[in-house]
């Protein structure tokens, strides 16, 4: 194994310590693989939840989003919207949709990659799963002031609404109409992944640091009598 590709994996465990501290070098992998299969099965639920609440709609419509469709009241949403000039709520975010599924899957198997690499490669392999809810909702609520940001002018009741940015979480009044967003049980699991990653690479370090120091020690001390 060259030295570039030691560096990056990182030194690897002695027997003899993994039998005295087992549970030191456990530790960050049964984190890692938790985070990886909540970010999996997260999936496969709802990711933030919207709930508008209109006059003619005493109950309220609510429409959910996974990272790759919108289930619920879309089409009554679609036609209220439609009104004042809003674009149909599925033709939000084409590319995230089409490669959120995907992308989920590959950002999981980059935290499980972080399980073999005993170096600091392992916090960076983690980075997007760390970063994951961020973006999720930095991105929705982009797409969010995009569709309210550009009203079409021919809309019926385009003189009545001027146009707005709908928060991505809490509440927000557009006309006669309330909003009230809030994450759906998809993103909490993606936001405890992040958590959990954190704890994991304190352990991760707390584990692993100390033999990367004395590999390190070792190399500078070969170097000096060579």
């Amino acid at each position: 194994m060259s030295e570039s590709v030691e560096k990056i994996i990182g030194p690897r465990v002695p027997a003899e310590e993994m039998k005295v501290h087992r549970g030191r070098y456990l530790a960050p992998t049964v984190l890692f693989l938790l985070a990886a299969l909540l970010l999996i099965v997260s999936v496969f639920l709802p990711y933030w939840q919207l709930t508008l609440h209109a006059p003619q709609y005493p109950k309220g419509l609510t429409v959910e989003a996974y990272v790759n469709r919108l289930t619920g009241d879309v089409h009554e949403i679609d036609g209220l919207n439609h009104y004042i000039g809003m674009r149909p709520l599925d033709e939000a975010a084409p590319f995230e949709k089409s490669v959120a599924v995907l992308g989920v899957v590959v950002v999981a198997l980059l935290v499980l990659a972080a399980v073999f690499v005993h170096s600091r490669w392992a916090a960076l392999l983690a980075l997007p799963a760390l970063f994951f809810p961020v973006i999720f909702l930095v991105d929705l609520q982009y797409w969010l002031a995009n569709f309210g940001q550009n009203l079409d002018p021919a809309a019926p009741l385009s003189n009545s609404v001027k146009p707005f940015v709908p928060p991505v979480l809490f509440e927000g009044k557009i006309a006669q109409f309330r909003t009230v967003a809030s994450p759906g049980i998809g993103l909490w699991l993606a936001i405890a992944a992040s958590v959990i990653i954190l704890i994991g690479l304190y352990f991760h370090r707390r584990a692993y640091k100390p033999l990367a120091d004395a590999q390190e020690a070792i190399r500078q001390d070969d170097a000096v009598h060579e």
